[in-house]
């Protein structure tokens, strides 16, 4: 598959009051067109400022993109003026946040925000849009669409409201959607269908999916590669069978041990012992070497990401090979 995406030694940094912290530490992948990637990790590893980096997002004030590529379509996106991102962001690379009420505005209808993102991006007449919005909230699953164009986002639900982010985000057929931890605070019946239509919608247009999760379980189900993210860096990354079968780095096996498993009534569930360390820590080596099971003396210097024996693609920061 030809690659529509490369992230090439990307470093982003953010000011704190011991002077820049690296939140994205020499980060490298590719997205293929019509594929979805995961990247997944616990909260403080990096994932949504990878994404942040990738769509022009990033708080000016305070943060930096410190070095690195990121190519669309063969185009350095960190060269792109202002202006230029503006026509990429939504049409070209689209994102899906975390939270739908933080992201909707409160006073105005749905009708009317779906229809911004139309103005703001093609010549189309009002009646045009209006049938547009239409047809997208009913080809995102939503019930009694012609109502919930006159909502707003207080008047609908959770599920429902992530639905309108969805139609927003797809609205103009981009060629890559992110989708930031989209299923979070959904029951698992809505979470579901979101995931459901999310891979529906990627194969429909050949669209690229980049989904952003901390939950493994959810990751499996929708993702054909997985990225596995801890403080700052990339520690694993292969197709999502490899990695479940057959991991290689240690916090990759600790998330796996912590998913329940059917026939674990009663039993206590497993977690990782300890927390991601603070960007502004100071750790010499590897960055999970404080919580890691199978640590050595060899951990006190930083492994390289190296190739797996196992699988062609299949790649893994760690001193121990794997075993």
């Amino acid at each position: 598959m030809a690659k529509l995406l490369e992230i090439k030694n990307l470093t982003t940094s953010f000011k704190t009051d011991n002077g820049y912290a690296k939140a994205v530490n020499d980060i490298s992948f590719d997205v293929e067109k019509g594929s979805i990637i995961g990247l997944v990790g616990e909260s403080g590893s990096g994932k949504s400022v990878s994404s942040y980096s990738i769509i022009g997002l990033l708080p000016k004030h305070n943060s930096k993109i410190e070095s690195g590529e990121i190519l669309f379509e063969g185009k350095d996106l960190l060269k792109c003026t202002k202006k230029e991102m503006s026509k990429i962001r939504g049409k070209e690379i689209s994102m899906i946040f975390q939270e739908p009420m933080t992201s909707l505005n409160p006073v105005y209808t749905v009708e009317n925000q779906i229809a911004e993102v139309f103005h703001n991006h093609t010549k189309l007449k009002k009646t045009e849009i209006k049938q547009k919005t239409l047809e997208l909230l009913t080809r995102v699953g939503m019930q009694r669409a012609g109502e919930v164009m006159r909502a707003y986002p207080h008047q609908l639900s959770g599920g429902m409201r992530q639905r309108v982010m969805i139609a927003l985000a797809i609205a103009l057929k981009p060629k890559i959607l992110i989708a930031d931890e989209p299923t979070t605070a959904l029951d698992v019946t809505i979470q579901a269908q979101i995931l459901e239509l999310i891979k529906k919608l990627s194969e429909e247009d050949g669209m690229s999916v980049i989904f952003i999760s901390h939950n493994l379980g959810v990751i499996s189900n929708i993702c054909e590669k997985v990225i596995v993210m801890y403080s700052s860096q990339i520690v694993e990354m292969t197709d999502t069978r490899t990695l479940y079968y057959n991991p290689k780095h240690p916090y990759t096996k600790s998330l796996i041990s912590c998913i329940p498993q059917i026939g674990m009534s009663g039993q206590r569930l497993n977690h990782i012992e300890g927390t991601v360390p603070h960007p502004n820590d100071q750790i010499e080596g590897c960055r999970f070497k404080n919580r890691c099971t199978e640590a050595f003396d060899k951990c006190v210097n930083m492994p390289e990401m190296m190739p797996a024996a196992s699988g062609v693609g299949h790649f893994y920061r760690c001193f121990k090979g794997g075993n």
